[in-house]
């Protein structure tokens, strides 16, 4: 079922969004921490990547430092084509 969804995502022009985000410690602030987030996204406004940095600025203790992040459309318009038929080995 995640496998339909996911490639749903891709030909309507999603592509997988991967974000190094770098805080603060909150017991200790002047060490930084490394958190790695995944989501299928769309550029260039990414909708799905601003609400998770708005939800950690708004639920988790730990200060953002820095996000990093890339993006690649994992199926471009060129590489899919529609099939008709099927041919089927015993």
């Amino acid at each position: 079922m995640r496998e339909t969804r996911e490639t749903e995502l891709m030909l309507k022009g999603y592509g997988l969004t991967t974000a190094k985000v770098l805080y603060h410690l909150p017991d200790h602030p002047h060490l930084l921490q490394i958190f790695v987030w995944q989501q299928y996204d769309i550029a260039p406004k990414f909708p799905a990547l601003r609400k998770f940095i708005s939800f950690w600025q708004d639920s988790i203790d730990g200060p953002l430092h820095s996000v990093t992040y890339a993006h690649r459309r994992l199926v471009t318009p060129n590489e899919w084509r529609n099939v008709t038929g099927e041919i089927v080995l015993h």
